[in-house]
């Protein structure tokens, strides 16, 4: 448990008097009259009646104050508030990013799945709600909540592994890293992968997180069944084969329709794959778009605002006929030695002295740079800019081609803490791809430099095939199709509280700008670990008849109350963004 401190803040008052009166023989009060007596002209005159005037003031002061006393006790009226010691058994819980924190007295972690179902089973007969949460990694905090949560990551084992069927039966609270370790003996891996190997298992479905390649789909489409704990009908095992309907819907099902046990996936054969980094352009792109979406297993284009720099990474098996160029012209030093420049020059600029634990600058990574940087002037849009140039020529430096397993070449540094919207969108069918996702792009750079925002890099956009599972913002009845993701960001490098509130604004009006100018042209959807739910109740409203333009929330809330029907495993923000049709109804 995070340790929290709380401390007491006293007012000294002073000594009170009680019960005194004035008597109006007193010397003061004779004094006062004879002051106050008019007398001949002149400057002595003059001097006495005002001299007379403020000892009345005085006097009246006085008799007042000594007339009406205040009991002895009113200072403890007028105390500042004193804040309690804060109990040993509230845990304090956050995401990865520190933009969601919530404190709870209620953090349960079976270890077996026997603990879980109890754990369950008592909570719905209490009304207790226990919130499933996994490794804390979605940027929205879609896992926390102040009245209870179930974390399983004491329930981490390999349960089966099938080489031949190529599957892999999994307790949920699985990390996606020691599952892969644990494949590797069996000479198998996952088909793909997020940028992030921390996340559990459960957790990774019920989200729809996906990682990247138009051939792929999201990481939910591995999933041939799953154990479900649920509160009102215990464990249920679900699978296509078994019951279609509730497997699809459950399946992305956002740690709503029951506590994710047990996972059986799909696998590969564990494999290489040549990585090549290069930079190109807009122009190049279009040239070239539709065959790298069709040519390339995985691909991904990193875009740098205020600059016509796109970092285009592509990863395939490596080819038993090409034989492929593996060293940079330049190394890893001098590909980042222009940021370091920067960060020097920057903190002359800025005035900043270097603490005595600050790390050598030699020992930091691009990302870890790039966090210093932006912290001198985060919402300075001609700094960013400096920082963003900096990135692309870094990208130039670091053209070329890299070789590894799928498990270590797919991963990518994300960088620090920071704010995240991330939207998926349709662009037609890898057969016949429809270029909206170069044109969202296009409007989204040209919307930055014209609303001035100070927009770092990279914009990461990614594609995925379609997926089966109704609430996937990537569903598709369509085998062919494929969607685009697109990610904005602005990272939060310091821990200093008024700049992080500054940059969250800078970075909601941001978002607030591509919502409104871009989402619903192009069907974009928030990702589920990304979607913000509004504190204005009009866009509450609607985001609410949005979302159900999308997905079947009515047969989403259908399932949930036959087997939640206390609510059991959602939080506020589910509430909120699923709440029953006739409450919708009534917003509009």
């Amino acid at each position: 448990m995070r340790p929290l401190f709380s401390r007491l803040l006293f007012r000294r008052s002073p000594p009170l008097l009680h019960n005194h009166r004035l008597d109006p023989s007193t010397p003061q009060l004779q004094l006062l009259r004879s002051l106050s007596t008019a007398s001949a002209g002149g400057a002595d005159s003059e001097f006495r009646k005002y001299a007379g005037y403020f000892l009345l003031l005085v006097g009246c002061g006085a008799a007042t104050y000594y007339s009406f006393p205040l009991s002895y006790d009113i200072h403890k009226k007028a105390q500042v508030f004193k804040y309690a010691p804060l109990p040993e058994d509230l845990h304090t819980v956050s995401n990865w990013s520190g933009t969601h924190e919530v404190s709870t007295r209620v953090f349960i972690q079976p270890e077996s799945l026997e603990e879980l179902e109890k754990v369950v089973k008592d909570a719905n007969e209490k009304k207790q709600r226990i919130r499933p949460v996994g490794s804390g990694l979605s940027p929205n905090g879609i896992g926390l909540s102040r009245l209870g949560m179930v974390n399983l990551a004491l329930m981490d084992k390999v349960l089966e592994v099938n080489k031949e069927s190529k599957t892999v039966r999994v307790q949920a609270g699985i990390r996606v890293s020691q599952l892969v370790d644990a494949l590797k003996e069996h000479g198998l891996t996952l088909q793909n992968f997020a940028s992030i190997r921390e996340q559990q298992i459960g957790g990774i479905i019920q989200v729809g997180a996906h990682g990247t390649g138009a051939k792929l789909p999201p990481i939910d489409e591995q999933v041939i069944s799953m154990k479900l704990v649920t509160p009102a009908k215990g464990t249920i095992v679900i699978s296509k084969e078994e019951d279609p309907e509730f497997f699809y819907l459950a399946r992305c099902g956002l740690g709503a329709l029951g506590v994710v046990a047990e996972v059986t996936l799909k696998c590969v054969d564990r494999h290489e794959l040549v990585e090549h980094t290069f930079v190109s352009n807009l122009n190049e792109i279009k040239k070239n778009h539709k065959k790298w979406l069709k040519e390339n297993k995985h691909i991904k284009y990193l875009w740098i605002p205020y600059t016509d720099t796109v970092v285009v990474v592509q990863c395939n098996p490596p080819s038993k006929w090409k034989s492929q160029k593996l060293n940079s012209k330049y190394g890893k030093d001098e590909a980042v030695q222009h940021v370091r420049d920067l960060y020097g020059e920057s903190l002359v600029k800025y005035r900043v002295e270097k603490s005595a634990d600050e790390p050598d600058i030699n020992e930091l990574s691009f990302t870890e740079l790039r966090d210093k940087l932006l912290a001198l002037d985060p919402l300075n849009k001609d700094h960013v800019i400096k920082v963003n140039r900096a990135e692309a020529e870094y990208w130039r430096k670091s053209e070329g081609y890299r070789v590894g397993y799928s498990d270590e070449i797919l991963g990518f540094d994300c960088g620090g803490q920071q704010w995240v919207s991330e939207n998926c969108f349709p662009v037609g069918s890898l057969s016949n791809p429809n270029f909206r996702d170069l044109e969202y792009i296009e409007e989204l750079l040209k919307l930055i430099e014209r609303e001035s925002v100070p927009a770092p890099a990279p914009i990461e956009q990614r594609w995925t095939g379609r997926s089966e599972s109704k609430m996937s913002v990537a569903f598709s009845n369509n085998a062919d199709d494929i969607f685009s993701w697109v990610g904005i960001i602005m990272y939060l490098p310091t821990m200093d509280v008024r700049q992080r509130k500054e940059i969250t604004e800078e970075f909601f009006h941001y978002r607030y700008l591509t919502q409104s100018t871009l989402w619903n042209d192009y069907s974009a959807f928030e990702h589920w670990a990304k979607i913000e739910v509004p504190k204005n109740k009009e866009d509450l409203a609607d985001l609410q008849s949005r979302l159900r333009t999308r997905f079947p929330v009515d047969a989403f809330n259908k399932l949930c109350k036959e087997l939640d029907p206390n609510h059991t495993l959602s939080n506020t923000k589910l509430d909120k963004l699923f709440p029953p049709l006739e409450t919708v109804q009534h917003s509009n």
